[in-house]
């Protein structure tokens, strides 16, 4: 048990997607302070190394099962007060957190989670894109081609394909002609814009490739990415480069809301 005879909590945090720096203020306090850190060191190992205190307890969790993570943690919560599992992302976005916590709850441990920024909103900052644009695309789906872990049946990539808005495709690099095959399926054309990035926001590492869908599996080959890389295909990619956009209600001048007047006299150009 702790000092006080209670046990520890444990804190899932974000790393974010790759640079130390982009981990939020909460997560970064809370490896400052931590007694007990459990990463993934393929992915958030400098995030860990650079914040954690001396005679911090850190353990590699790469090698591990799932089991044996629950187990350490468990472990950790019965010593410590303060015990973190620092993972890639956001936890709640294919971070097995469902699979980790439920021997937390059974063995009555309380447990938090501190969210941090997914790869997907990484990416699209990295290539300067925007994944919502007025009158093109309002929706953003999260998904992933059917690997080892399988999809629902309802959400094949081409059933989410057809809706012809953004998607944001994790974990699904080595699948590049499948993810390919699947939005042609659904009638993406083949200029429709894609973009990959590898690595994003990762220092000296991030690639960035800029691709029409009947292009992309050669050109994502030329560039050596085959992994740890997110799939955007969108119909607002590019869109800085266009005529003209439709720009946000929110910002016309003529479109007035409770903190601001509307002014019919001004027009957007």
């Amino acid at each position: 048990m702790t000092a006080d005879g209670t046990l520890g909590r444990v804190w899932f945090v974000g790393a974010g997607p790759g640079d130390p720096d982009l981990i939020t203020v909460k997560g970064r306090g809370l490896i400052e302070r931590a007694d007990a850190i459990l990463y993934a060191g393929s992915l958030v190992d400098l995030a860990a190394t650079r914040y954690a205190p001396a005679g911090c307890r850190l353990q590699d969790s790469k090698g591990m099962s799932l089991r044996q993570i629950a187990d350490w943690l468990m472990d950790a919560a019965a010593r410590y007060t303060t015990v973190v599992r620092l993972q890639t992302g956001d936890p709640c976005l294919y971070g097995a957190l469902t699979e980790m916590t439920r021997p937390l709850d059974a063995a009555a441990i309380d447990w938090q989670v501190v969210p941090g920024v997914t790869s997907a909103m990484a990416s699209a900052a990295a290539a300067g894109e925007t994944l919502t644009l007025p009158e093109v695309t309002q929706t953003v789906i999260l998904t992933r081609m059917a690997g080892r872990t399988p999809v629902p049946a309802t959400e094949q990539l081409d059933v989410l394909a057809a809706h012809r808005t953004t998607l944001c495709i994790y974990l699904s690099a080595t699948l590049l002609p499948e993810v390919e095959q699947a939005l042609r399926t659904a009638g993406w054309p083949s200029d429709a814009p894609i973009l990959v990035v590898q690595k994003a926001s990762w220092p000296d590492a991030e690639r960035i490739v800029r691709a029409r869908l009947g292009d992309m599996v050669p050109r994502c080959q030329e560039a050596g990415i085959g992994a740890q890389a997110m799939i955007i295909a969108s119909p607002a990619l590019g869109a800085r480069h266009w005529p003209r956009v439709t720009p946000s209600k929110l910002y016309d001048p003529a479109f007035g809301h409770r903190f601001r007047r509307a002014d019919r006299s001004e027009t957007d150009e």
